[in-house]
């Protein structure tokens, strides 16, 4: 790392910021991990699902094209949506190919 990245704080990723850490919300039997994405002055939509399944955690990386200001509206957005996909599929949102 050079010593201006040090002085100044380098990126962490192209383009991506991470956001501020959210606690994880049990729901229906999942773990939902918002993880909003900071993209400039903004924090896109984005939930980590999982759920131990035999034995075996499964996980789901849910990501909306929604912007949002504030990173704890964010965070409770992608909450709510996250749960919705629970809702809509179940356990079948972990039998997509990747």
């Amino acid at each position: 790392m050079s010593l201006l990245s040090r002085l100044f704080g380098g990126k962490p990723g192209p383009g991506k910021d991470p956001a501020p850490a959210h606690d994880p919300v049990s729901y229906e039997g999942f773990t939902i991990h918002p993880e909003p994405i900071k993209e400039g002055g903004t924090f896109r939509v984005a939930a980590r699902i999982e759920k131990e399944i035999d034995g075996e955690v499964k996980s789901h990386q849910l990501i909306r094209a929604d912007m949002v200001s504030d990173p704890d509206q964010a965070a409770a957005e992608s909450t709510r949506k996250a749960q919705r996909l629970i809702d809509e599929q179940g356990e079948r949102l972990f039998d997509r190919p990747r």
